[in-house]
């Protein structure tokens, strides 16, 4: 606030007096620049929604080798646990598969547009958390949102899908997984930047890869039992 009302008053430096007004001494004018600095630097940081604060930020930025990989494996490690869990899944459905092999060729699309739905939302979600804007004001938006965005990939694809393969069965149970998938996404990419949040993690760090594979393989499972139900 003083340096504030240095700059509005064209001054360059501060004068600092104690509670009884004596005089004490003078700011210079490199003090003052680093005050605004640090200020301006603090609020690029929060805008890009990477950290509360900028000296948390600029240690993110500059953190050694070591510390970056640490941070960053064992939620990368988990990822890595979650494709195998997701391989055993689609394997369980194996007979199904082999009835209908189209049904396979679906299964990276449907897993692209949920992580990519819910990638959206979690960049949302992790920069209004750094700026102090929490998950209840945004989450009726947010899953709406989320529903909008599935019911609009599913119409889009439905008489597309039917056009280009042929088969009402396999069209139907795509829509259908893509509007649950992503509609679940959205919830998911809420829900784990806030719990994070809460637990003083950082959520950067552990939301993507862990929403990522969570995503992953719920849509797998949304799709296949779909499949199982419809496809004949």
């Amino acid at each position: 606030m003083a340096v504030q009302r240095a700059v509005h008053r064209g001054r360059d430096t501060l004068a600092v007096v104690d509670d009884a007004g004596r005089f004490l001494g003078l700011v210079p004018p490199p003090e003052v620049l680093a005050v605004l600095a640090a200020e301006h630097d603090e609020d690029l940081a929060r805008l890009s929604g990477f950290s509360h604060d900028v000296a948390a930020a600029r240690h993110a930025s500059v953190e050694s080798i070591g510390q970056r990989f640490r941070h960053r494996l064992p939620w990368l490690l988990t990822g890595l646990a979650g494709a195998m869990v997701a391989a055993d899944l689609v394997g369980s459905f194996e007979a199904q598969l082999e009835r209908n092999v189209i049904l396979a060729f679906f299964i990276p699309g449907i897993v692209y547009m949920a992580d990519a739905v819910g990638t959206q939302t979690e960049t949302l979600i992790v920069r209004g958390l750094s700026i102090g804007v929490g998950v209840r004001q945004v989450v009726w938006r947010e899953l709406l949102t989320g529903l909008l965005v599935g019911v609009t990939l599913a119409a889009v694809f439905l008489p597309v899908g039917l056009w280009r393969w042929g088969q009402g069965d396999v069209a139907l149970t795509v829509a259908l997984s893509l509007l649950a998938a992503c509609s679940t996404a959205t919830l998911v990419a809420m829900a784990l930047p806030w719990l994070l949040h809460r637990l003083g993690r950082h959520p950067a760090y552990g939301s993507g890869p862990l929403a990522t594979v969570v995503q992953d393989l719920l849509s797998v499972l949304i799709y296949m039992v779909t499949a199982l139900n419809l496809v004949h």
